[in-house]
């Protein structure tokens, strides 16, 4: 049994976090990660930019981005089902967030052609999601944070209120006078996942990591902590259905919905592609492809599309004709033609601009595409099949805004949680890019610091 003042269970980027405040205020932490060392760092490896509030123009972004905007950018992916409070908390704290990952080693770049428009509201890392973990875990190493890999945590023993021990998977205890959980959602617990989807869930991908199998999640539920969020709610996306069963990442996500058409296995179209600007909307069309049919869509654009999105991971199927690109993937000819045909009457003229709404909208068609509208009608075509692909569930803990658990009878004395395994308090539903990295980042590092000053 070894003993800490401050014990982790998990080690993404909320986790990393917690531990660097901990430890900059002097508590000798440890860090318990699942995952071998190479898998490190959760879903946090696979992230790229965290979404910021500014008054000004801060490092690589431009303009202002204030409370109130970001915080109506929530509402609006969320539909309100938001705690208003710990949402605002996370919104206002990340503006400081911001020099203060610089301060650990995370650098930034401005944002790419292509990247959803996020240049004023969105800071990229400089090579990915892999380099800010590893940013962290050497700021970690060098403050004197123990690390264990390979470790994943089955228990935390709670009594009368407050934390004793954590449980290993081999039978060891780890224990400490502060506990953080950070050890993500259940999405890779495809049975879990499935009890609460059903059946269509085994047509589903799990985009992040393999190791987020809701076990600290589940075993603190047991033990009556409170908590929040829908189990059938996640960030999920819509990603190429030739992606892994797990771990795919980011790079399997497909961002040319807004200039495309989508229809299901029957050729038909069920939703507007051009509803709103893509950062605002890609995380719904992981549940309208799951609606679907087989769970599957199948995303149709012409040459004039190529180069205004992101390059793809898979190259798209191609071909001459309609026709063709139907075959190829295994769409019924005739009604794609026909969807196609439809559309290409219905769109009217405007100046099209990429990126930005531009009323360039379809008239009389349902659903309609109200952005972005133009005939497709130029060869070669291409498609992408859609599956859905599931980040992170949002069924979590209910903490307080210091990040301290809520048990049956109050807060629990000396436990708190981060990241996803908390996000459900404020994403009820929907997703905004970059903001799980804000909930992660910003709730991190206040229960690193609560945590160590119990323990101290």
């Amino acid at each position: 049994m070894t003993d800490y003042d401050v014990v982790i269970a998990g080690g993404g980027n909320a986790a990393l976090c917690a531990a660097i405040e901990a430890a900059e205020l002097g508590a000798r932490v440890i860090i318990l990660e699942a995952a071998p060392k190479h898998m490190r760092g959760g879903n946090s490896r696979h992230t790229r930019n965290f979404r910021c509030m500014h008054s000004g123009p801060l490092s690589v972004l431009s303009d202002s981005y204030d409370e109130d905007e970001y915080f109506d950018d929530l509402l609006l992916v969320t539909g309100g089902a938001t705690d208003p409070e710990l949402a605002r908390l996370a919104i206002r704290e990340s503006e400081a967030c911001l020099p203060w990952m610089e301060s650990q080693g995370v650098i930034f770049q401005p944002s790419l052609s292509g990247t959803l428009s996020l240049g004023r509201t969105n800071a990229f890392f400089l090579g990915g999601g892999k380099a800010l973990v590893n940013a962290y875990y050497a700021r970690a190493e060098d403050l004197g944070v123990a690390i264990r890999y390979d470790t994943p945590v089955t228990h935390v023993h709670i009594e009368d209120g407050r934390f004793r021990w954590l449980e290993l998977a081999d039978g060891s205890r780890v224990t400490g006078r502060a506990a953080v959980l950070a050890s993500g959602g259940f999405q890779a617990d495809l049975d879990w996942l499935t009890r609460a989807w059903g059946p269509a869930a085994a047509n589903f991908l799990i985009r992040g990591t393999p190791y987020n199998r809701g076990v600290v999640l589940r075993d603190m539920l047991d033990q009556g902590a409170r908590s929040v969020g829908d189990p059938t709610q996640c960030h999920c996306v819509a990603i190429d259905g030739r992606a892994p069963k797990f771990d795919g990442g980011i790079v399997t996500r497909l961002d040319c919905v807004p200039y495309a058409l989508v229809v299901n296995r029957d050729g038909e179209r069920f939703y507007d592609e051009g509803e709103d600007v893509w950062p605002k909307r890609y995380a719904i069309w992981g549940r309208l492809v799951a609606a679907q049919p087989d769970q599957v869509a199948y995303a149709v654009i012409d040459s004039k599309a190529r180069g205004l999105f992101m390059p793809t991971v898979f190259p798209p199927v191609e071909a001459d004709t309609l026709e063709g690109l139907a075959q190829a993937m295994g769409l019924p000819g005739d009604a794609l033609s026909r969807t196609v045909d439809r559309y290409n009457a219905a769109c009217g003229t405007g100046t099209f601009r990429p990126g930005e709404l531009d009323g360039l909208a379809t008239s009389g068609l349902e659903p309609p595409k109200t952005n972005w509208a133009r005939p497709l009608d130029t060869p070669p075509y291409f498609g992408y099949v859609l599956r859905p692909g599931v980040t992170f569930t949002y069924l979590g803990l209910k903490v307080s805004q210091s990040a301290r658990v809520e048990g049956s009878a109050g807060a629990l004395e000396n436990v708190w949680a981060a990241g996803e395994i908390m996000a459900g308090s404020i994403l009820g539903q929907g997703y905004l890019a970059g903001f799980g990295m804000t909930i992660g980042t910003v709730f991190g590092r206040i229960a690193g610091k609560e945590a160590a000053a119990h323990a101290l």
